[in-house]
């Protein structure tokens, strides 16, 4: 059951998810959410064939009828699954993994995630213990269910004209080329824009710098104003400067500011997750916002959005959870607000890159990774250490350890789908960036 994870299902074909293990997914799925229909979309993985059948089986062997929504991204799922009133739904996708991995984002009432604390847990626990899985007398039925013009539609009502960029696009071969140049049309230029789940371009991950090779040197071969790309199933994306330049996520966010707290003149709470940068809240509090810190992940970012009532939020990872959007991420409408925003700044005479030197002012290490096994002793020896030495002005324990000093801060916590501790920090200058990177090695090596 190494499939099960903290914020989805996912693992490598066909040893660690199959049809035989979405099938019995799919017939648990009606039980555990209280569902007599359940909407299913799926990706373009050579394998999500195989998963799609078996876990429709599922489903309709316990009596609950299937949407299908066909390919799709998994914004798409969460759109229809809040717009349309299902109770719960599936998207079939391994999200950024390699081709050889597949998965399932599950869905409940309002697009809220089901994670491995909200139900995931509880079937991982029934195919532990061998639940049965009867067919019953009245096996629920399949209908086709294409939304994609009316999903089309929804965004096409934030693009505004931005004729005035030249963009470069990046896909990723991944389900956004299902909807990129119906939204923007022919002028952008397209890398990797056709669905294709072995990934002929390169891995759907554009967190990994290998990935973003090709999309940066289109941006300088072509004269972009910036560069876009999204990942596999199309709910993250991340964006490259006028340069070529990798701009960091949770920079994002403080940007998008420009349209919701500047533009639209709304007040009220943002979030952002615990790695982000001290730039975002400096930067997004003059204007009004009342910047909030969650833990990393969907399974938690959505619904404490949705608790909070925030106007929308980010992760260091690339999603962006929309109000406007069911408390949901989507990386094609956090790139249209993007592109608006960049097509309003050119007109101003600025630059990307400009605005985002205004918007950052520190030293950052970026996520350093960590192979042990004794993370939980590793993270309270550096937390203890720095505390011991140094005076904090704040501290966070909700994921990992997040530790503010005057001049610096660090973030550290153990991934929750990898064996890795993650360690993070952010200084006033790059010798002190350096200084506590070195001895936060020198810690951890101890726990090796």
């Amino acid at each position: 059951m190494g499939a099960f994870h903290a914020y989805d299902i996912r693992g490598i074909y066909p040893t660690e998810i199959n049809r035989e293990f979405a099938y019995k997914a799919g017939y648990f799925i009606p039980e555990l959410l209280e569902a007599d229909k359940v909407l299913v979309g799926r990706d373009m993985r050579t394998s999500s064939p195989d998963i799609y059948e078996g876990l429709v089986a599922g489903i309709t062997d316990a009596g609950a009828d299937v949407y299908d929504l066909g390919l799709s991204t998994t914004p798409l799922v969460y759109y229809a699954t809040a717009r349309h009133g299902f109770k719960a739904s599936v998207q079939i996708t391994a999200s950024h993994n390699p081709k050889e991995y597949n998965g399932m984002k599950v869905s409940r009432e309002n697009a809220l995630p089901v994670g491995l604390d909200a139900g995931l847990g509880v079937i991982k626990r029934w195919m532990e213990e061998g639940k049965p899985t009867p067919k019953v007398a009245k096996p629920g039925k399949v209908h086709p269910f294409d939304i994609s013009e009316e999903y089309l539609e929804f965004q096409r009502g934030y693009l505004k004209d931005i004729s005035n960029l030249h963009v470069a696009i990046d896909c990723s071969n991944g389900m956004a080329s299902k909807f990129v140049h119906q939204l923007f049309g022919e002028a952008p230029y397209y890398l990797y824009d056709t669905p294709d789940g072995t990934f002929p371009g390169h891995e759907p991950n554009p967190l990994l710098a290998e990935n973003r090779v090709a999309i940066s040197e289109a941006v300088r071969a072509q004269q972009c104003d910036l560069g876009v790309i999204y990942d596999g199933d199309a709910d993250r994306v991340m964006f490259v400067d006028e340069k070529g330049d990798f701009i960091s996520p949770d920079l994002m966010i403080a940007l998008l500011g420009n349209y919701f707290l500047k533009e639209r003149g709304l007040r009220g709470k943002v979030l952002q997750d615990i790695r982000s940068s001290k730039s975002v809240a400096e930067y997004l509090t003059p204007m009004g916002g009342e910047v909030c810190t969650w833990k990393v992940g969907r399974a938690f970012a959505a619904p404490r959005l949705r608790e909070i009532d925030g106007i929308f939020g980010g992760e260091l990872a690339g999603h962006y959870y929309f109000k406007d959007f069911s408390y949901s991420d989507s990386g094609l409408l956090a790139s249209i607000l993007v592109l608006n925003i960049v097509s309003d700044l050119k007109r101003q005479g600025r630059k990307l890159s400009e605005v985002i030197a205004e918007i950052s002012h520190y030293e950052n290490s970026g996520e350093i990774n960590f192979k042990l096994e004794r993370k939980a002793e590793a993270m309270d020896a550096v937390r203890d250490y720095f505390c011991s030495v140094e005076q904090p002005t704040a501290q966070m324990d909700f994921d990992g350890y997040r530790v503010e000093f005057p001049q610096w801060w660090f973030n550290i916590r153990p991934s929750n789908t990898e064996p890795y501790l993650r360690f993070l920090c952010e200084a006033t200058s790059k010798a002190l960036l350096e200084e506590k990177i070195a001895k936060t090695r020198e810690i951890i090596a101890r726990f090796k």
